[in-house]
């Protein structure tokens, strides 16, 4: 009979072979250094003196747009237009809805 090894054994070895691939991957060339824009996301890794996104494999395509999605360091603006409200009407629907209570 052979020995299994224990449950956070095999986690940890399997947290290792994960980390370990995920290095592989940056340095066989597929993914490409990030930009200056980048700076300060969480979704940064460094790899032998090399920053890196963990999501997306060409960081300067994503920022070519405007912003990059991805990003966490940056929120995209939201401008809310004032609306102007036609006094006339809104009284007539408040009249209608205190008729109906």
């Amino acid at each position: 009979m052979t020995s299994r090894p224990i449950c956070s054994e095999v986690k940890v070895m399997a947290k290792a072979a994960a980390q370990q691939d995920d290095t592989s991957k940056y340095s066989s060339g597929q993914f490409q250094a990030i930009i200056d824009k980048c700076e300060g996301c969480g979704r940064i890794v460094e790899v032998e003196a090399s920053k890196f996104c963990r999501t997306f494999v060409a960081p300067a395509a994503k920022w070519r747009l405007g912003f990059c999605n991805f990003a966490t360091h940056v929120k995209p603006e939201i401008v809310a237009a004032a609306v102007r409200v036609n006094p006339l009407k809104a009284s007539k629907r408040a009249a209608a809805k205190s008729k109906k209570k």
